[in-house]
């Protein structure tokens, strides 16, 4: 599913990468540990978490993440979103919880993107 298409669908905010978002999202990860985002993190996915410093857009660099969704209205600094928009990562923003956004965006389709752990 292309970004753009989640972006209407949810009423998603843009506030970073609007140019890239026909860039397609093939899977979904909801987490606020970067370290795990690193480790489990796929090319292609939409990442839902709380955090919004600098260091997400590196990690979203690092996986080649379609995006990354901020939830509750949360806000990011301006910095942030500048090196987002350097970076080409797409930073969008909604008023639903992060298990409200992951729940809808399993309803259309997108898929987890690791398994279980044990």
């Amino acid at each position: 599913m292309k970004v753009s298409q989640m972006v209407d669908a949810l009423s998603l905010k843009v506030l970073a990468g609007e140019r890239f978002l026909d860039r397609e999202a093939e899977s979904g990860y909801c987490c606020d540990l970067l370290s795990r985002v690193m480790a489990k993190g796929k090319k292609g996915m939409a990442w839902i978490t709380v955090q919004t410093h600098m260091n997400i857009v590196a990690v979203a660099a690092l996986v080649e993440m379609a995006c990354v969704i901020i939830p509750e209205g949360i806000e990011v600094d301006r910095k942030v979103l500048d090196k987002a928009e350097e970076e080409g990562i797409i930073v969008l923003s909604s008023d639903l919880t992060a298990f409200e956004l992951a729940g809808k965006l399993y309803q259309m389709g997108i898929t987890p993107v690791c398994e279980a752990v044990d």
